[in-house]
C-alpha cells in the first residue's frame, strides 16, 4: 500500500465551479468541497452540473468526512447529491453549515451529521489533522485549510482576498498564514479565478462607500440593488444604508429571501430588534414613496425567472419599472453571464430606469484575490510544491507563471486536469493516473451524463424541430388504410409550410412503396427506421435541416 497522499480533482480545475477534491492516505479519504456548475447554453432544461462520483461511491467506506471551505453554490450546490450517495459528516462553519441545511431541506431523505468549527480550530480525522484558517471573501464563514498529513502540510487556500477593511472587522489571518508558512508547507493547492488582474482587489468597504455616494444621489428615486444573495456583507452594508437614508427594505428572490433570513438568525447579519420593522413584504411597496424604498434582489447574473431579470422583461405583477427607478448590480458577472446580464442592463435602460453596473461605478469589490494578493499568500507559504485549482486553464496557467517567479521551482508545479490523481510523497509530487471524471447533468429529479441521448434529443430539438408522421395500416393484409399524415414543430416557417408537408407525405409514400416493406409480417421498426431516414434526408435536401423524426404506426383489423 503507498505510504503517499494522493490528491484527487474530482472538480474545479479548468473550469469554473464543480469545485471538488478529495485527499487520500491508505484507507481514509477527506473532501473538500462540494459544488455544483452551472448550464451552459448547450444543455437546455438543465437545473445544474455535479460531478461524476463514481470513484467515491466505489470508495465509500473509506470516506470519512466533508471538509467545506464557504457556502457559496459553487462549494456546496451538490452536498445533497453526494451525501445521498457518500454519506459521511459535513465540517464547516455557522454560515455554511446553516445554508448546507436550508439545501438539504429539499432533499428530505438526505441526512448528514454536521460539525460546526471556527477559526483556527483543528479536527482530526483519521490521519488528517485539518486546521481551519480565517480568510476574507464574498461571504462570512470562510475558511483556508492547513491540512497535516503524514507526508507534510498541504495548504488549500479556498476562496480568498485580503480585505485590510472588511465589513465584519475580520481580516484574512496572516499572521497564522505565516507561521504555518515558516513550519513548512509541502503541497500549496491555490486557487485563481483573478490571477489575470493586476494590483490588489478593493475592499468590500470601499464598494460601500461607492454605493453610499448613489444613495445620496438618488434620494428622491426608487433603488433597486441586484447582488449575490450570499454576499451577507453586501446585504449588511445596504442594510446599513437604509437605515442611515430612512428606506424601507424588501428581500425579493426566494435565494435572497432565504439567505438573508439565516444569517439574521444566527447573527452573521447585525439587526436592531427596533430596526425589525424596517424590512417590509414586496406587496407593501405601494405604501411608500420611492425614495423611501430600498429593493435588494437576485438576478444581477442574469438567471431566467429570477426577480430582476422578470421586471425587466415586465413580467413581475408587484413591480413595474419606471423613469424614476435607479437600479444597481452590485456584482460583477460570472464568466459565461455576460450576455445574459448585457440583455437584462438594455431591458431596464428600455423601461426607463437608470442603471449603475461595475464598468461605470465601483460599486463591487470581487472576493477573490488579485495578483499581489497571491503574491503576498504564496510568500508567506513558500510551498515546496504548487497545484493551481478553482480557474479555467488561463488562470492556472497565469498563477503558474507567478508561482515560479516567487521561487517555486518550475519542476515541483503540476498543472492539474479534471480527473487527475497526484501523489505527495515525501519528496515527490507526480501524476500516478487517473479517475473517472466528468460531468453528472441534474434535471429535476433526473439525472444523467454530459453525452446521455436526452441531451442530444433536445439539441436537436431546439436546433432542428421536430416532424411527426402518423399511418394506419391494416393488421391482416398490412394495407396503408390512412395517412401518412405529417405535422412539424420547429421546424418550417409559415411560408414553407404548405408546399413541404405535401411533399414530405410524398416522400412517406415513396418510401413505403419502395422498401418493399409488409407490415403484417411485424416489419415495424424497418418501417420507423427506413421512414426516419429518407424524411431526415427530404428535409436536409429541402430546407437544409436535419429534424428529429417520430414514426407512429397504428394497426386495426
Amino acid at each position: 500500500m503507498s505510504k503517499g497522499v494522493k490528491v484527487i480533482f474530482l472538480g474545479g480545475v479548468g473550469e469554473i465551479g464543480k469545485n471538488m477534491y478529495a485527499l487520500e492516505y491508505e484507507n481514509e479519504i477527506i473532501v473538500l468541497d462540494c459544488g455544483l456548475g452551472f448550464p451552459t447554453d448547450d444543455m437546455p432544461g438543465i437545473d445544474c452540473v455535479v460531478q461524476d462520483l463514481t470513484y467515491l461511491v466505489q470508495n465509500k467506506d473509506k470516506v470519512r468526512g466533508y471538509i467545506i471551505t464557504h457556502g457559496h453554490e459553487d462549494h456546496i450546490g451538490g452536498i445533497a447529491y453526494a451525501l445521498g450517495q457518500v454519506p459521511a459528516a459535513v465540517y464547516g462553519s455557522r454560515m455554511t453549515l446553516a445554508l448546507i441545511e436550508n439545501k438539504l431541506r429539499e432533499h428530505p431523505n438526505v441526512k448528514a451529521k454536521a460539525i460546526v468549527v471556527k477559526a483556527r480550530s483543528v479536527v482530526q480525522i483519521g490521519n488528517f489533522s485539518i486546521e481551519f484558517v480565517h480568510v476574507n471573501h464574498s461571504i462570512a464563514g470562510c475558511f483556508a485549510l492547513s491540512v497535516t498529513t503524514p507526508v507534510g502540510v498541504i495548504f488549500f487556500t479556498g476562496d480568498f482576498k485580503i480585505d485590510y477593511t472588511p465589513v465584519d472587522g475580520q481580516v484574512t489571518d496572516l499572521t497564522r498564514i505565516g507561521e504555518i508558512g515558516r513550519k513548512g508547507v509541502a503541497l500549496m493547492m491555490c486557487e485563481c479565478t483573478n490571477a489575470e488582474r493586476k494590483g490588489h482587489s478593493i475592499s468590500e468597504t470601499e464598494a460601500g462607500e461607492q454605493l453610499d455616494k448613489v444613495f445620496a444621489a438618488n434620494s428622491d428615486r426608487r433603488l433597486f440593488v441586484g447582488t449575490f444573495a450570499s454576499n451577507i456583507h453586501r446585504v449588511q452594508q445596504l442594510l446599513d444604508l437604509a437605515i442611515k437614508y430612512n428606506r424601507k427594505l424588501v428581500f425579493c428572490g426566494r435565494s435572497m429571501i432565504n439567505v438573508t433570513d439565516t444569517a439574521i438568525k444566527i447573527g452573521e447579519m447585525r439587526l436592531d430588534e427596533k430596526e425589525r420593522g424596517r424590512i417590509i413584504d414586496i406587496t407593501h411597496i405601494g405604501n411608500y414613496k420611492d425614495g423611501e424604498l430600498l429593493i435588494v434582489l437576485t438576478g444581477s447574473q442574469g438567471e431566467p425567472r429570477s426577480a430582476l431579470v422578470r421586471m425587466a422583461s415586465g413580467d413581475f405583477p408587484k413591480v413595474q419599472i419606471g423613469a424614476n427607478d435607479t437600479i444597481v448590480f452590485a456584482s460583477a458577472p460570472i464568466p459565461g453571464n455576460e450576455d445574459a446580464v448585457n440583455q437584462v442592463i438594455n431591458n431596464l435602460i428600455k423601461c426607463g430606469a437608470e442603471v449603475v453596473y461595475e464598468s461605470l461605478a465601483g460599486v463591487h469589490a470581487s472576493g477573490h484575490a488579485y495578483e499581489d494578493e497571491f503574491k503576498l499568500v504564496i510568500s508567506l507559504l513558500n510551498p515546496h510544491y504548487f497545484v493551481p485549482i478553482h480557474g479555467e486553464y488561463k488562470h492556472m496557467k497565469k498563477n503558474v507563471a507567478l508561482a515560479a517567479r516567487l521561487g517555486v521551482n518550475k519542476r515541483n508545479i503540476i498543472i492539474p486536469d479534471l480527473g487527475d490523481v497526484l501523489e505527495l510523497s515525501m519528496n515527490n509530487l507526480k501524476r500516478v493516473g487517473c479517475i473517472p471524471s466528468g460531468a453528472v447533468l441534474i434535471d429535476g429529479s433526473s439525472s444523467g451524463s454530459a453525452d446521455a441521448s436526452v441531451l442530444r434529443d433536445r439539441q436537436t430539438l431546439a436546433e432542428e424541430g421536430i416532424c411527426i408522421v402518423g399511418i394506419g395500416y391494416n393488421l391482416g393484409t398490412g394495407e396503408i388504410t390512412s395517412g401518412p399524415d405529417v405535422a412539424t414543430r420547429g421546424l418550417l416557417y409559415s411560408d414553407e409550410l404548405l408546399e413541404n408537408m405535401q411533399e414530405a407525405r410524398l416522400a412517406v409514400l415513396e418510401c413505403l412503396k419502395n422498401a418493399n416493406l409488409n407490415l403484417a409480417k411485424d416489419d415495424i421498426d424497418e418501417v420507423r427506421t427506413q421512414v426516419r431516414r429518407d424524411l431526415q434526408t427530404f428535409f436536409q435536401k429541402t430546407v437544409k435541416r436535419r429534424p428529429m423524426v417520430i414514426t407512429m404506426l397504428q394497426g386495426h383489423k
